[in-house]
């Protein structure tokens, strides 16, 4: 016979636990002995490691005291429930395992492979690695909210990361994250940008610098670009007097 400390320690729980077993109607309290101490078995050791094994998987204490006095078969299919329902569990924290791992290697983290292989072709470039930041933090939003567009705004991205120009407002955009308000780099960066976008819309139309982004969504992405890159704003303050203002979505506005 076995002394409630010594129950305890055999089927690894606390004697406080037992107590609170005892206290839910899980596990019968003995009478006490002549001694004035209660006496437990060892039917009671099962009992107890059942009701632990069952606690630890998650089973709420009522539907344990019920499964406790179900019968085998009853016990053996709710005990099945049980494992299915772990390993959904175990699945579930794998694909959480999968996705920190992701997070640790860097852009592929809710990411279209596309855009990876863009922000990779812009590193390739030399492209400043605040900049391609400011690019790969706007296009998670957007491929969670619009994927569909996503095809789309690449194969236009793809069109200019090929033109020299645009290549070159990124590297100098680069150079200008260093520079003041009053840096003259700024007007010449926004003097070039002002010419390069009223070309592209010349040749492409301005739906090809203003659309396929709806009006909120593009909202918050200049935000993104704000917050992360002060020098964004001073440089559409300078694009505004040239004629266009916004960041993620361009329209032409009356210079005065």
């Amino acid at each position: 016979m076995l002394t409630i400390g010594e129950l305890a320690s055999y089927a690894g729980v606390t004697v406080r636990a037992v107590r609170h077993y005892h206290a839910k109607g899980l596990l019968p309290e003995p009478e006490r002995d002549h001694s004035g101490y209660r006496r437990y078995d060892a039917g009671a050791v099962v009992e107890l490691i059942k009701i632990r094994i069952l606690a630890q998987a998650g089973v709420p204490l009522a539907r344990v005291r019920e499964l406790l006095q179900a019968d085998p078969e009853g016990f053996a299919a709710a005990v099945a429930n049980i494992d299915d329902r772990l390993q959904a569990e175990i699945r579930e924290r794998q694909r959480h395992r999968e996705r920190i791992a992701r997070l640790a290697a860097g852009d592929n983290l809710a990411l279209p492979p596309e855009v990876v292989e863009f922000l990779d072709r812009l590193r390739a470039l030399g492209v400043d690695e605040r900049i391609v930041q400011v690019e790969r933090d706007g296009w998670i939003p957007l491929a969670a909210h619009s994927p569909e567009q996503v095809p789309e705004l690449m194969a236009r991205k793809g069109k200019q990361i090929a033109d020299p120009r645009f290549i070159d407002f990124y590297l100098t955009l680069g150079q200008a994250l260093d520079c003041t308000d009053d840096d003259p780099r700024l007007v010449e960066l926004a003097d070039r940008t002002a010419a390069y976008i009223t070309q592209m819309v010349d040749e492409q139309g301005e739906d090809y610098v203003g659309g396929g982004i709806d009006p909120p969504l593009a909202k918050l992405l200049d935000t993104l670009a704000l917050d992360t890159t002060p020098q964004v704003g001073r440089l559409i303050e300078l694009l505004t007097k040239r004629g266009w203002t916004g960041w993620t979505k361009l329209e032409r506005v009356d210079p005065t």
